[in-house]
């Protein structure tokens, strides 16, 4: 009906004398007809009226009332009234309003979906955690964010990919295969760095290793000796040394190591109801020796182009452009690549890849890289605009009224494996994504495995399945296992209306989740609708009510059902039959 109404709007704008054709344009970008926040402003309101009067510089109350005596004219509506500063409330007849109840009961689990899959494609790149230990529960806010946003944007029409960038060539994997290596050490040397990995997961890499690979080393105690006092210094140098004297030995278990976390990663996201379709090595961009590999051709187009300038020996990028707050190192007066360097090869495959947008999700911590790999994007010749930063804020766990351990490095640390095997995976999403991603989180374990009402994803779990118990014990007093689909409804019947009205919205809270990257928006509307539901199965016995009043009401409550369903399916959650 919305759209109907749109068209109509499009005849009245070209009725106003003065009207372009570019000012309806712009009309129509600005203005929003939308379902009413409540009943008492009848069931569509459009502020285009107060838009228009903006642009063409009339009268916004009377531009409304000539718009609500024109669509009142064309009587396929109730009733249609001017109200405030230019805006029309539309009350739809009887049968159009109740008709929704068919579409959702034809369209099933794609009711919220749009038909118009030519939406832009799109790539986000989430989660990303360095392969150096399991996820924990910082990464896993990520994880449901950057997941549900694919969900809602596939729902909306894009096409959409997601990857995992895997830092697989850099200085972490190097203290990684260190503190295997000391593990597997047999030369019963007590010596352990301060910075390298800890935990048990790394003893038992290097059991597996000893076990499958039949290998053991024997590190001579003379290489621990006069090494640095500063933390950082001595992990280089044992890195440094430890590549030297066992050069075979380490590439086997860096490889290993790799192999060994990378799957125990992707089997917490799988069983977090994750998944991906990329997974991109950054040692897949090569190194710049080799005149072939994406890293080379990307630092060349940026000297070739000007773009990228030498200075003290070093290759700079000039990001202030950007707005960055000064230029940025591609290349060290040692020849050796930075960090920032592999970033822009990555981008420049992204784009290479011809996504009409890519969103990367990011820690808060990440902040400062966002101009920079913006700089980089328009110094390659693209917009800077395709790239869209979300940034994810930490979240704290409690446990117990006491706050969980998130540190990989010290190995005494609460994962994501902890937090699905605590809550469940279905919990841990919808509490990582009842909040705006952007707002820092805190996350009571022992509120999400608790049947109170406090607890919302139980309220609204519990919605789900008091409705599928409602229409189970329906069908046991009916011959039919088909809900009503409209010929004999009581059309008449009112207490279901603010129900209807409700799920009614359903759609636009998915096009406007999508719109804004907010999935937090769907869990809100759950929220609410469940608490309608609630509302209504405490004042009314639905199955004792009079038989012409029933058919309506169990459809109306199945069709609740349904948007329940959808809504949780759409971040990733499943819904449930019977608490």
């Amino acid at each position: 009906m919305i759209n109907a109404l749109n068209k109509e709007i499009t005849v009245f704008l070209n009725s106003i004398e003065g009207c372009s054709k570019k000012s309806i344009e712009i009309i129509n970008e600005k203005y929003s007809s939308t379902i009413t926040d409540d009943l008492s402003n009848g069931h569509i309101t459009s502020n285009v009226c107060m838009v228009a009067a903006s642009i063409l510089k009339l009268n916004p109350k009377e531009l409304s009332i000539q718009l609500a005596k024109q669509l009142n004219d064309l009587s396929i509506y109730e009733k249609v009234e001017a109200a405030g500063p230019g805006f029309v409330n539309i009350t739809l007849k009887r049968n159009d309003f109740l008709s929704i109840l068919e579409t959702i009961q034809d369209k099933k689990d794609f009711f919220g979906q749009t038909d118009n899959k030519s939406g832009d494609k799109i790539q986000i790149e989430f989660v990303s955690a360095n392969p150096t230990g399991p996820l924990h529960v910082g990464h896993g806010r990520g994880a449901a964010y950057g997941d549900a946003i694919a969900r809602i944007l596939t729902a909306a029409g894009s096409k959409v990919e997601k990857e995992y960038y895997i830092n697989d060539a850099g200085r972490q994997i190097d203290i990684l295969t260190a503190s295997v290596m000391l593990r597997l050490n047999k030369s019963n040397d007590d010596f352990f760095p301060q910075n390298a990995y800890k935990g048990l997961y790394i003893e038992d890499i290097a059991t597996n290793i000893k076990n499958d690979k039949k290998l053991e080393i024997k590190i001579d105690s003379s290489l621990f000796l006069n090494l640095s006092k500063d933390p950082e210094e001595e992990i280089d140098q044992l890195i440094s040394a430890l590549k030297d004297r066992n050069n075979k030995e380490w590439l086997i278990i860096k490889d290993f190591s790799l192999n060994s976390i990378l799957k125990s990663i992707e089997n917490d996201l799988k069983d977090f109801n994750v998944s991906f379709d990329v997974w991109f090595k950054e040692s897949s961009l090569g190194n710049l020796a080799d005149n072939k590999s994406k890293m080379y051709a990307s630092i060349k187009k940026l000297q070739d182009d000007g773009e990228a300038y030498l200075k003290d020996g070093a290759v700079w990028l000039n990001t202030e452009k950007s707005g960055d707050d000064k230029h940025r190192v591609l290349i060290r007066d040692d020849g050796r690549a930075t960090y920032f360097a592999s970033d822009v090869a990555y981008h420049k495959d992204k784009v290479d890849r011809k996504f009409d947008k890519l969103i990367n999700v990011w820690g808060a911590d990440h902040h400062g890289y966002i101009k920079r790999i913006e700089a980089s994007i328009e110094a390659l010749g693209d917009k800077k605009e395709k790239l869209i930063v979300k940034l994810v804020q930490f979240a704290n766990l409690f446990k117990n009224g006491k706050k969980v351990k998130m540190s990989t490095r010290s190995g005494d640390f609460y994962s994501l494996r902890d937090l699905i095997n605590d809550i469940g995976p279905d919990a841990a999403r919808f509490y990582y994504l009842s909040k705006q991603a952007d707002q820092h989180l805190d996350f009571d374990l022992d509120l999400a495995k608790s049947d109170s009402k406090e607890n919302i994803f139980y309220y609204i779990q519990y919605a789900h399945a008091r409705i599928f118990s409602l229409e189970e014990k329906y069908h046991q007093k009916t011959t039919s296992k088909e809900i009503n689909r409209g010929d004999g409804y009581n059309a008449s019947y009112l207490k279901c209306d603010k129900l209807i009205h409700e799920i009614s919205k359903y759609p636009s809270i998915v096009n406007k989740s999508a719109a804004t990257l907010h999935p937090h928006l769907i869990i809100f509307y759950l929220r609410d609708l469940s608490q309608l539901l609630h509302s209504f199965y405490n004042d009314n016995h639905v199955l004792s009510e009079d038989p012409e009043n029933l058919e309506l009401i169990i459809s109306s409550l199945s069709s609740v059902r349904q948007v329940i369903s959808n809504g949780l399916s759409l971040i990733g959650i499943s819904p449930i039959q019977e608490m």
